[in-house]
């Protein structure tokens, strides 16, 4: 069994209902609070961010992407922990690196334990 780090808070930004769902159940199986967002600027107008462990975003949504979300966090809250998923594998070419560390990927379908497992890594490493 994976060590699973539990009682934080993960926000998701994703424009997909479904996905959003699916990724609530999941991460409250860990015993997470998740915040969840159809938007980036959802979360961004939402001043919650201060509380958030760990972020998991969709990067190919409209409006603000994934890409401009993550630099927009990472000039709020340097080194929080952010999860890319996507559908779309090679929207990963455009993808920058904050501080010489690229985020972690995830393409669509992924495995939940998987998720779980790179989340509570995150979480760790920000953490110590």
């Amino acid at each position: 069994m994976t060590d699973q780090l539990s009682g934080f808070v993960v926000a998701v930004v994703d424009d997909d209902q479904g996905v959003l769902r699916a990724l609530e159940c999941l991460l409250e199986s860990a015993d997470h609070v998740v915040r969840l967002f159809r938007s980036a600027q959802a979360l961004l107008d939402s001043g919650c961010l201060a509380e958030v462990d760990c972020l998991v975003s969709d990067i190919d949504m409209p409006g603000i992407d994934g890409f401009e979300l993550l630099e927009r966090v990472q000039a709020a809250r340097p080194g929080l922990p952010m999860i890319l998923i996507t559908g779309y594998p090679e929207t990963l070419k455009r993808s920058p690196t904050w501080g010489g560390r690229s985020p972690r990927v995830f393409t669509k379908p992924f495995q939940g334990t998987e998720l779980l497992a790179a989340v509570s890594d995150e979480i760790r490493r920000f953490r110590h």
